[in-house]
């Protein structure tokens, strides 16, 4: 076969969700501050919120990586069942990072640029788990078959709990992830622990 041919033969066999692509952003919190120390003060005081603690309070993160994930999914009647031929998923990924509201000293702005360099990989890893989910629930949605399920309802609460499942291991992976990253020796505590004390 051609190459050419070959490709195009390659580019129909291939799944039509294979081509989706995340959509990602970056947005920014400003922190006052002119030292390390005030800057991650203020980091502390001005950082996402994600809950509360058991006393009630805002309980803030650093950094943060959030998504919105929405589906153009094709269902259709086949022989009394019902078959998910197609599920476009559309993501996008935000990432929210801290940001000097002012200028810094050469010194305190190289280490910032390390710091910041360092959240936003580790952001990214949060991100890379978040599409790695998505390709499972297409990869499990697509072709996904229920007999006797003329209205597709059916098809819909077996796709919900496989969604679920997917979701739960997902945000697990992420907590392990941080638990490890923040833990003694992770890269996460160097990465704080160099931009306060330099080194």
């Amino acid at each position: 076969m051609k190459p050419v041919l070959l490709l195009i033969a390659l580019l129909l066999s291939a799944p039509a969700w294979a081509d989706w692509k995340p959509v990602e952003k970056t947005e920014t919190y400003a922190i006052p501050g002119q030292t390390a120390e005030a800057l991650y003060r203020a980091i502390g005081e001005k950082g996402p919120v994600v809950g509360k603690d058991s006393a009630g309070n805002a309980r803030r993160v650093i950094a943060h990586t959030n998504f919105k994930l929405t589906w153009q999914r094709d269902y259709r009647l086949e022989s009394g069942g019902c078959v998910l031929k197609s599920a476009r998923p559309k993501l996008i990924i935000t990432y929210t990072l801290p940001k000097p509201a002012g200028t810094l000293s050469a010194p305190v702005q190289a280490r910032w640029d390390i710091f910041a360099a360092g959240l936003a990989a580790h952001e990214k890893v949060h991100g890379a788990g978040i599409v790695e989910m998505v390709d499972k629930i297409v990869a499990f949605s697509v072709g996904l078959t229920v007999a006797d399920d003329p209205g597709c309802t059916k098809i819909r609460t077996e796709l919900t709990k496989r969604l679920d499942e997917l979701s739960k291991a997902q945000r697990q992976a992420s907590r392990d992830f941080d638990k490890v990253e923040f833990g003694p020796g992770g890269n996460l505590q160097k990465l704080i622990a160099a931009f306060l004390i330099g080194g």
